[in-house]
């Protein structure tokens, strides 16, 4: 099954800065989520950033803010909406269902940390309520490489579909020859 850019939106977790810096690769999370919001903003596909109880773990990144500032010209300009949640799965969150299924879309791009408790939990709670999730692998981790393999497999094993970063954007764009593929080449190359 193909990750469409007309039926999916993509999900941001909890990416903030007193977490990122103890993250295990937590620079490749940031940049493959940075890239991701870069082409869903430049392909016109919705994207929503979580910040998870800000008071304690620090606001979201600057790096995820700052990417969400770029200048596009393949699409209108689609920015991103920021959530505060204090449950650890999105979905747990009053309104956020709501707020995702508004867009009419029912695929669910996922990364973020932390892989084996937010991004699980909301990847499951997600896949509950009917959505399809697809979890960018190399754009989530934990502050352990062996709990982000374990949050991995447990969602594979749970029926949510593992892809990567560029297969994302690949599928996004559907096809090469195209403006829009030209103004994503940065983002892949």
């Amino acid at each position: 099954m193909l990750i469409r850019r007309d039926a999916s939106l993509l999900l941001v977790v909890d990416l903030q800065e007193k977490l990122a810096p103890a993250i295990f690769e937590g620079e490749r999370v940031i940049r493959n989520s940075v890239r991701l919001l870069q082409g869903a903003q430049q392909l016109g596909v919705p994207a929503f950033v979580a910040e998870h109880c800000a008071a304690s773990i620090g606001p979201i990144v600057p790096e995820i803010r700052n990417a969400t500032t770029i200048e596009t010209t393949a699409a209108p300009r689609v920015s991103p909406i920021f959530f505060a949640k204090s449950h650890f799965s999105c979905a747990a969150e009053p309104d956020v269902l709501d707020l995702l299924r508004a867009t009419g879309r029912r695929q669910v791009v996922l990364v973020g940390i932390e892989c084996h408790v937010c991004v699980l939990q909301t990847a499951f709670g997600l896949h509950e309520a009917g959505f399809e999730v697809f979890l960018a692998a190399d754009a989530t981790s934990s502050r352990t490489p062996e709990n982000h393999d374990a949050g991995v497999a447990r969602m594979r094993a749970g029926g949510i579909h593992v892809a990567t970063t560029e297969m994302v954007l690949f599928e996004w764009l559907h096809r090469a020859a195209t403006d829009e593929f030209r103004a994503l080449l940065p983002l892949i190359r």
